[in-house]
């Protein structure tokens, strides 16, 4: 499934057309992903700049033209001599702010078409190297169960716009012997984590009920948060603005009845709002 697929599926579900996404899976890739449903879907441009947490598994020893498994095999170089010491080195060298190219076959857009696209109509597509954050890259574990081969499991938390995948072909590179990934399991986005995730299965169970998360929830676990008097409640809902906290933001307001106001940011001596959301 695409992530619009399971958005598509959701809007039946929840009986609304008010349904996003916060940040798109690639079909191969399970775990985590966040869906925003009515008001909720105006915090999900928050979301999809929150760090991420994948478990994924890098074989060594194949290259291919998607740098993943869904793509077909363009190298192929025995694996089984790398020892695990030199993966773990080069994946240290992948830890980190680092330069890197993203996949040619990725949704960035050249001259207004995708990259994909491009590729699969015949064209040599080349990116150029984006600044991201690896801020923990752990090996899990290094299996050896095919002789050419080598099957590393990893552990990743990166900023917003990492490609695991481009990790995978970098460590093989590294290596001299090529690497793509053959699993990708995405866990955490921001503070929200895998295991109080629901699946499309349990939500048909309880529709039109999909919401596992209420929005007012929702905003004080992912933003910082300041609580609102009756007045500056009055002035925010109406969209004026306050006076400043000191908070770095931007950061949820909430209310004297603990209802979310909006989402506020300070600059030039005010606290002034991003997003209103209350009234509902």
């Amino acid at each position: 499934m695409t992530s619009h697929d399971v958005v598509a599926r959701i809007r039946r579900l929840a009986r609304t057309r008010r349904v996003g996404h916060g940040g798109t899976l690639d079909p191969m890739a399970t775990g985590v992903l966040v869906i925003g449903v009515g008001r909720a879907t105006r915090l999900l441009t928050y979301v999809i700049g929150a760090h991420k947490s994948y478990t994924a598994t890098v074989r060594l020893g194949q290259a291919t033209v998607t740098d993943d498994a869904e793509g077909d095999v363009i190298a192929t170089t025995p694996a089984g001599q790398v020892t695990d010491e030199s993966i773990r080195a080069a994946l240290a060298a992948l830890t980190g702010d680092i330069d890197q190219v993203p996949s040619a076959v990725s949704a960035i857009k050249i001259d207004g078409r995708r990259a994909y696209k491009r590729v699969r109509e015949g064209e040599s597509v080349e990116l150029p190297a984006r600044r991201v954050t690896v801020s923990r890259l752990d090996l899990l574990a290094v299996r050896r169960d095919q002789p050419d081969v080598v099957d590393v499991d990893i552990d990743v938390t990166c900023s917003s716009g990492t490609y695991i995948r481009a990790i995978a072909r970098d460590a093989g590179l590294a290596l001299g012997v090529g690497g793509h990934l053959t699993a990708l399991r995405r866990t955490a986005v921001g503070n929200f984590a895998l295991a109080e995730a629901a699946t499309l299965d349990e939500l048909e169970g309880r529709a039109p009920e999909v919401v596992n998360l209420p929005l007012a929830a929702a905003a004080d676990r992912f933003f910082p948060r300041r609580d609102a008097g009756v007045d500056e409640a009055r002035v925010l809902s109406h969209g004026g603005p306050l006076d400043p906290a000191g908070i770095p933001g931007p950061y949820a307001v909430f209310g004297p009845d603990g209802g979310l106001i909006a989402i506020v940011s300070e600059r030039d001596g005010r606290a002034r709002a991003e997003i209103v959301l209350a009234p509902a």
